[in-house]
């Protein structure tokens, strides 16, 4: 090729004559693009491929070429599609002449080749299409960094689409850059486009989708409510308030899905929060309360949504949605933690009838991502729920299949797992601001169903599309748009509620296999909530049970910390495990706050003078209720120095104190430790003993005579007895006294001599 050639075509572009594209690049010829060729500027042999090496802002990665628009999305015969986008210079050197050319359809027999066409970077010159001369766009010159936008409108007609199916629709930027002056092509963007001439369609079984709308957030509630009648909920912040104001993310989800075939999927306790927030409310600013201004747009919000859902299918989760995986491996051991399921799902229904008017259905398990593993579905049906929704790359199709089967897997037990389409369920998850992908999400949600409609199925198939929990703003307007799309010109779909997919016939052939707990992604099981974390639900739990028993308006406590307890155990808590802590450590510590609220006022240390005496124990009660039910003991540490009386029945009238007197018997002098109590009516503790110091004295002098006297009256009476004793001894001697005197008056009548004389007896004895 002559040198003066290449500058004729060069100085044409200069001067806005378009010429068109080089065969040399299209074909692949070298091309010689100076009398001296050096190494920076020597031209690459053929124009196949991007090298397997190439970077980002290099050969055919040069420039990012971006699709941001492509109307019709589904074009008809005689149509002229338009192409909109930018082009932006992702080297680090100009980019000089360049030109926009559309690219020829290349068909895509299937789901794998779609996947493929649009993973694909750099250029590939078998794979992306010939060019469609005469619709190009010159863009001149692009500096690092900058961009150009370019609109393309090209008939149908030259697109070369044949058959019905799906079709690569590619745009690629030719040019050159100021370091490497030849013509190459600089950068490629594909899109994909579903082709349906008249005539075509698709023949063969219905197949039917199903699209979860899910309306779900992050706790805002805490624990904490007013002493006033109303009991006025306390926000941790104003976050709640941003997402359901006007354009937030909650009030875009509900004004969209207004508008759209889907199936509502709500946490109850979203919708309760947005009702406490209708009505009197506080919020933390820092750490002071103050009161929220902001009722008229909670009112007008659910409003809103009770308008959308009316006469549309509503799933409830359970009350605070659950982390079910965390609970499965890690919760299911600790005693109560199944309990809280079960009350979370009974709760649910009942709140979202309250709140919308509208019946719900809570027999609908959804585990995080749709991952499954025989203990979570163990765990999401112990509630009830007989339906758990998993996702195919959880529980995959089957690799013997040619098509993509139903949704509807039987996995044993009268338990169903709703399998959602991975590739679909995951299209909106990336950064959905960018008009470039939201466009590529919509083309591929219509090529996608539209090639799973046209495989060769053995019966009908209702698929589901379960996207992310918690969409942003921009997904949810990018999934709107994509669902707008399909409902409008994708004839070969039909929509259904989720109830619908649920009732519909299993594909026998299809795996109903529940994968094994070591198929559980590692990278959701880092963010689970630790067993930890249920241990310290279950301590809440006791300390409000205890507490429970002795409130005569239990609700007023039972119901915003039973609420609390299981918004600890939310999935929303994933990833934000410092968060989840600081959250559970606040409700144990704000219940235990409230139950010291009924305690015992601390004594000091009394004297007891005397051996009867009288202890006051008062008990203080600042809640606003009454408490009952419990009994107060006194116990000394000297049973035998101190006795106190049995122990007494509390009643103590909210905001007021009572003071219980204990009688005392004192039996000996000295220091006496004791020990007030109080014990709920099952026998256990409540709050802290308190401890107070007696010192028992007894020296009175009334007390002392009195015991002096009683003393000399024992002395006194034991000295008389024993002076009568004395006495009594004397007189039964004398009559032996007067006896041995005759005797010696006999002896002194016989001179004395009392040889041969008999005794006493024996001579008084008559025989003798």
């Amino acid at each position: 090729m002559a040198v003066s050639g290449i500058r004729g075509r060069v100085a044409s572009r200069r001067h806005g004559r378009r010429v068109g594209p080089l065969l040399a690049v299209i074909m692949g010829f070298p091309l010689l693009t100076g009398l001296v060729p050096t190494q920076a500027t020597a031209a690459p042999q053929g124009g196949a491929a991007a090298a397997p090496g190439e970077d980002a802002g290099t050969g055919s990665r040069s420039a990012a070429v971006s699709i941001t628009e492509i109307d019709p999305t589904v074009p008809g015969e005689g149509d002229t599609v338009v192409l909109r986008g930018t082009v932006t210079n992702n080297g680090s050197s100009p980019i000089v002449d360049g030109s926009v050319d559309a690219r020829r359809g290349v068909p895509l027999p299937g789901r794998t080749s779609i996947d493929e066409s649009l993973a694909r970077t750099g250029w590939d010159q078998a794979a992306d299409g010939e060019i469609v001369r005469g619709h190009g766009q010159d863009i001149g010159s692009i500096a690092p960094g900058m961009s150009r936008t370019f609109s393309l409108e090209v008939p149908v007609s030259e697109l070369a689409l044949g058959a019905d199916g799906v079709y690569q629709l590619a745009v690629g930027l030719t040019g050159q850059r100021e370091d490497a002056r030849w013509d190459q092509v600089l950068g490629m963007g594909r899109t994909v486009l579903p082709w349906q001439p008249a005539g075509g369609g698709v023949d063969g079984p219905a197949t039917r989708l199903t699209v979860l709308w899910p309306l779900i957030s992050t706790t805002h509630l805490t624990a904490q409510t007013g002493a006033d009648e109303e009991q006025t909920p306390a926000f941790q912040d104003d976050t709640l308030l941003t997402e359901i104001s006007p354009g937030g993310r909650l009030d875009q989800l509900v004004t969209l899905g207004a508008d759209l075939p889907v199936t509502w999927v709500v946490d109850p306790d979203l919708l309760a929060s947005v009702d406490a927030m209708a009505e009197e409310y506080q919020v933390y600013e820092g750490d002071e309360l103050v009161n929220g201004q902001d009722q008229d747009v909670a009112r007008a919000w659910l409003a809103k949504l009770q308008e959308a859902v009316r006469g549309n299918e509503v799933v409830a989760l359970p009350f605070g949605d659950p982390d079910l995986a965390s609970l499965a491996h890690h919760g299911k051991d600790v005693p109560g933690a199944l309990g809280q399921l079960a009350t979370a799902t009974e709760t649910a229904g009942m709140t979202v009838e309250t709140v919308l008017n509208e019946p719900a259905t809570t027999d609908f398990a959804w585990p995080v991502e749709g991952a499954i593993d025989p203990s979570i579905v163990s765990v999401a049906t112990s509630a009830g729920a007989h339906h758990v929704i998993a996702r195919s790359d959880s529980l995959r199709p089957g690799d013997s299949l040619s098509y993509t089967p139903g949704a509807v897997r039987p996995i044993g037990g009268g338990t169903t797992a709703l399998v959602a389409d991975a590739r679909l369920s995951t299209l909106f998850e990336g950064d959905m601001s960018r008009t470039k992908d939201a466009s590529l999400a919509q083309q591929q949600l219509l090529a996608q169903t539209y090639a799973i409609a046209r495989q060769s199925a053995p019966a009908e198939r209702d698929l589901l599309l379960a996207p992310q929990r918690m969409p942003t703003a921009d997904q949810a307007r990018a999934m709107a748009q994509a669902v707008t799309a399909l409902r409008d010109e994708g004839g070969w779909i039909d929509f259904a509620q989720l109830s619908e997919t649920a009732a519909a016939q299993p594909d026998p052939a299809a795996n109903q296999r529940v994968p094994d707990a070591d198929a559980y992604p590692q990278d959701l099981r880092e963010q689970e909530l630790p067993t930890s974390a249920f241990q310290s639900m279950r301590e809440t739990q006791r300390t409000l049970e205890d507490f429970q028993v002795i409130l005569t308006q239990d609700d007023r406590v039972v119901t915003p910390f039973g609420n609390a307890i299981r918004r600890e155990m939310s999935t929303s808590w994933r990833g934000h495990s410092a968060d989840a802590a600081e959250y559970r450590t606040a409700v144990q510590d704000g219940l235990v706050a409230l139950t010291e609220r009924v305690h015992l006022i601390q004594k000091s240390e009394i004297t007891l003078s005397g051996r009867s005496a009288t202890i006051p124990v008062t008990v203080q009660n600042n809640l606003v209720q009454d408490v009952e039910g419990l009994t107060l003991h006194l116990k000394s540490s000297r049973t035998l120095g101190l006795e106190v009386s049995d122990p007494q029945e509390i009643v103590v009238s909210g905001g007021h104190s009572q003071s219980v007197k204990f009688s005392a018997d004192a039996r000996a002098n000295g220091i006496t430790f004791l020990e007030a109590q109080l014990y709920t009516a099952d026998g256990k503790p409540f709050g802290e003993p308190m401890h107070f110091r007696a010192d028992v004295t007894s020296i009175t002098s009334a007390v002392m005579m009195v015991i002096a006297g009683g003393l000399l009256l024992v002395v006194l009476a034991g000295i008389r007895m024993y002076t009568q004793r004395k006495r009594a001894a004397r007189q039964g001697a004398e009559p032996a006294e007067k006896a041995d005197a005759l005797v010696g008056e006999s002896a002194s009548d016989t001179g004395g001599d009392t040889r041969g004389a008999p005794s006493g007896s024996e001579r008084l004895d008559p025989d003798e």
